[in-house]
């Protein structure tokens, strides 16, 4: 069933807008306090639409998710009552409770490690700030984890350029459904 392909040469489309830096710091931004949805989506076509501008890409990706970390580590500190609800009510609050045990644990390296991975940061980042992490410490470890990952999805599709684009035309329909049953797995063994 091929609906990836579609979306997919869409939002190459969109990422060849003139707007779409804006778009990109607005979704890497929400992303790392509130949204679902991972700027990788974004930064990896656009990447691929204007492939001389990818470390700039990757720079914006980078400083508003690093902002948009502090914005859901400042809601962990100041309003972690008023989003309790939310979290509960979106499924968050078990892995919220999980992640707070981690801090315990972990501190440093459970921000460092969720920035780069496709675990869900925001929840790091509101932990981090209900927990009153050293905040010097959390924006050492949001830059170099949240860096590292958009800088090696920027560098992987410039350098891949035509090639990769290529590859992943042909394979993003299958690529797409390894993504859902991949998630569907992980949030089983989440709730578990």
């Amino acid at each position: 069933m091929r609906i990836f392909s579609p979306l997919y040469d869409r939002v190459l489309r969109w990422a060849g807008h003139p707007h779409a830096p804006w778009y990109l710091g607005g979704l890497s931004f929400a992303e790392s306090s509130f949204f679902p949805v991972p700027p990788d989506v974004m930064l990896a076509p656009m990447t691929l639409a204007r492939p001389r501008l990818a470390w700039r890409f990757a720079f914006i990706t980078t400083a508003m998710s690093v902002l948009g970390g502090l914005f859901g580590y400042f809601i962990g500190v100041f309003a972690l009552e008023l989003v309790e609800g939310l979290l509960q009510q979106w499924g968050y609050w078990e892995g919220y409770l999980r992640v707070r045990s981690w801090f315990d644990e972990w501190g440093f390296w459970a921000v460092f490690i969720a920035g780069f991975s496709p675990v869900p940061y925001k929840l790091f980042t509101v932990s981090a700030g209900a927990l009153a992490m050293n905040l010097p410490m959390f924006l050492l470890a949001s830059v170099i984890s949240r860096g590292a990952r958009f800088y090696l999805v920027a560098g992987l599709i410039r350098f891949g350029g035509e090639r990769m684009e290529r590859q992943l035309r042909e394979y993003i329909d299958m690529i797409g459904w390894i993504v859902i049953v991949l998630c569907g797995i992980l949030l089983l063994i989440w709730k578990l």
